[in-house]
């Protein structure tokens, strides 16, 4: 058995062991368990990740990794658990579908799962399947609790008694059908959108590059489109997230901005573009790679309205005092422990099964 403070400060010490690999330097500190086993391998997990997926450049897979550093303190992990009672609980084998857009989104719920006292079962996307296993290793040995309580699997999933499964909307209506049976959560495509008042800086706007471009736009909480007051003016957009331009130089990127450019082009579309963005006129919210959508709005009222309704589309509103719980500029690829893909307590549900 292992107590609930026991499991947390294991992955503090995981928190204190990924706080050695940042996007400014990577370096060993001394106070670091089982440096001697781990760094350099981990570093060499990295390398493999960048080379396996090209959409994992190291900048990305570095600052996904300083963002888990973070969270991962205790003063954060005892926050975040404050609300729960998981001393009493049986424990339940949880199955993980995990996605693989950006480097280890699957790891809020694998941390969800053990730190509850349940054991765990992922099945990973091949575009994310090097880091994760490297650092389950990295728990067992901190806390041999954990040995046996973590399993992966390339196979179809058998003998679990709840499922998390995370995929696009297609995926998402066959997990609920295969598992209807089971306790589950099962997630679907949500899009980031940022709402422009006309009172933004150009600060406002580099900030919010950030949320733009950040993973090429590959995440729920990556800004795929923006609601625009009528006859607003893109040049202070287009300032703002001038500084994203090396964006372009990623081969991978730029065949997407490239062919998308055609298309359009050759559907007569209008769109306004700056050499490495367009900007296109869309009601959808899911925009394709090197686009990034817009729509006018007519009232702040009518639009609050409207994103209510449509809630269940959207992970993240990026404003200045606008709606509540909005994400301020540039903040949402920073998301607490408690900010939940689609809005669902996956400890709360944890707690339940």
């Amino acid at each position: 058995m292992s107590s609930i403070q026991n499991r947390i400060k294991t992955f503090a010490e995981l928190g204190k062991f990924l706080s050695q690999f940042s996007r400014e330097k990577i370096q060993q500190k001394k106070d670091v368990q089982f440096n001697d086993i781990f760094f350099d391998g981990f570093q060499h997990q990295i390398k493999i990740a960048e080379e396996s997926n090209n959409w994992f450049t190291r900048d990305n897979i570095l600052f996904s990794i300083e963002n888990w550093a973070d969270a991962l303190q205790s003063k954060h992990l005892e926050k975040w658990i404050s609300e729960e009672d998981f001393n009493d609980q049986a424990d339940k084998l949880v199955a993980i579908i995990m996605a693989g857009n950006i480097p280890l989104v699957g790891f809020h719920d694998f941390l969800s799962v053990l730190v509850s006292g349940h054991s765990v079962l992922v099945k990973q996307s091949s575009n994310d399947n090097h880091l994760l296993p490297f650092l389950s290793k990295y728990l067992e040995y901190i806390d041999p609790y954990f040995k046996g309580k973590i399993s992966f699997t390339e196979e179809k999933l058998e003998g679990f008694d709840a499922v998390i499964a995370t995929g696009s909307n297609n995926t998402a209506r066959y997990f609920e059908y295969y598992f209807k049976d089971k306790p589950n959560i099962i997630r679907k495509n949500r899009n980031s959108v940022a709402v422009i008042q006309g009172n933004e800086s150009e600060q406002d706007f580099e900030s919010l590059g950030e949320d733009v471009f950040r993973y090429f736009g590959l995440g729920c909480r990556s800004v795929s489109k923006l609601f625009v007051p009528k006859d607003f003016n893109f040049d202070l957009f287009f300032q703002g997230v001038y500084k994203q331009q090396n964006i372009i130089n990623n081969a991978k990127y730029a065949n997407n901005y490239d062919y998308n450019k055609a298309v359009y082009l050759m559907s007569e579309f209008d769109i306004l573009e700056n050499g490495f963005l367009m900007i296109k006129e869309d009601e959808s919210y899911a925009s394709p790679i090197a686009t990034l959508f817009y729509e006018y709005y007519d009232s702040l009222e009518n639009l609050k309205i409207k994103l209510y309704q449509d809630a269940e589309n959207i992970q993240c509103i990026v404003a200045n005092n606008f709606i509540e719980n909005e994400v301020k500029f540039g903040q949402t690829q920073f998301p607490s422990l408690w900010d939940y893909a689609d809005g669902v307590n996956t400890l709360n549900f944890l707690s339940k099964i």
